[in-house]
């Protein structure tokens, strides 16, 4: 059932784009506001020195996962498949364990793991939006009940009159004779980094390792489709050129071109008739881009993928910050 849980606070990580998440991996970050009855006793989280991280252990969110880690330079080393914990050597002080996506939430407001990557759907199941957007749509006369594995065959077994499932084509609703309901779509679901909010406030090296990940992750995203587009410009100075590269809205690049001089030797001479000019552009708009360039005088013209792009700061580290109330 898809549903969702009020004591969880949605920290967007990156605008939202809700996706199949059997198709594609993007990420936001949610905080955890519950606390578990050993934690209200204790007054905190359990007390340990390693940071646990839980990634799925099992589907296509977890090859998607461990991709997405190992192109953010955060392989997962898990020397023998049938243990559940592994280590990530760039992070030293965080363990990992492999867990079913509902393990993983359960054990996050428990306080045996600080963070973990699950979907949305998974993490929203807790607060009954099932029910909630049934009533919220004038629907008060149904009840509800919960089944593991195939729910497509409950109706044409009298089990159900409708069920309330994930999918992302659609493909096997056809196949055994059902239909979405129109303007029946309780929750669009993507993969999610959930964090225990006790965790992150009350131990420095969760919240620190928490930024590592929020950093590499963003950077890694937000250079995805990006290319960076290097030519040659003769002209008579950088702010020449600029201005020539300026005047095609699709070379201003991410906050404007880089523009230095080629430098030359000719007849025992040091000199810079040419100018390099470095760009970043998406991947739709890169044919574009090179005719562009070629139009204004651009020659030589590199093009190679970007892997990151880091900001001065990471967008939404203050944001987290400011949900944490630190």
């Amino acid at each position: 059932m898809l549903a969702s849980n009020p004591n969880l606070t949605k920290c967007p990580f990156f605008p939202t784009r809700y996706v199949p998440i059997s198709r594609s991996f993007h990420i936001t970050c949610s905080v955890s506001q519950l606390q578990s009855a050993a934690e209200v006793v204790n007054g905190g989280v359990p007390e340990r020195n390693e940071i646990r991280l839980g990634l799925p252990s099992k589907g296509r969110m977890a090859a998607d996962t461990l991709d997405l880690l190992k192109d953010c330079q955060l392989s997962v080393k898990h020397v023998n498949p049938r243990q559940y914990v592994a280590q990530i050597p760039q992070l030293s002080d965080l363990e990992v364990w492999f867990q079913r996506p509902k393990d993983i939430v359960r054990k996050l407001l428990s306080g045996d793991l600080d963070l973990g990557i699950a979907g949305f759907d998974t993490v929203s199941e807790y607060g009954q939006l099932g029910p909630k957007f049934m009533k919220e749509n004038g629907l008060n006369h149904v009840s509800f009940s919960t089944a593991d594995g195939a729910l497509e065959a409950a109706p044409a077994m009298g089990i159900a009159d409708a069920i309330l499932d994930l999918v992302s084509s659609g493909i096997t609703l056809k196949e055994n004779n059902l239909k979405e309901i129109e303007g029946g779509v309780v929750l669009r679901s993507q993969a999610v980094l959930v964090a225990s909010k006790r965790s992150l406030i009350q131990r420095k090296s969760a919240l620190d390792t928490t930024h590592e990940i929020l950093e590499r992750l963003e950077a890694h995203l937000r250079a995805e489709g990006q290319f960076t587009v290097t030519a040659n410009m003769r002209g008579s100075s950088a702010e020449e050129v600029a201005e020539r590269v300026l005047s095609q809205p699709s070379l201003s690049g991410l906050q404007g071109p880089t523009i230095s001089p080629v430098f030359c030797k000719r007849d025992g001479q040091i000199s810079s008739d040419y100018y390099a000019i470095v760009i970043c552009v998406p991947k739709k708009a890169l044919y574009k881009s090179v005719q562009q360039l070629r139009a204004i005088g651009g020659s030589g013209v590199l093009v190679s993928p970007l892997t990151y792009i880091f900001d001065e700061e990471t967008p939404r580290w203050r944001e987290l910050l400011s949900v944490l109330g630190l």
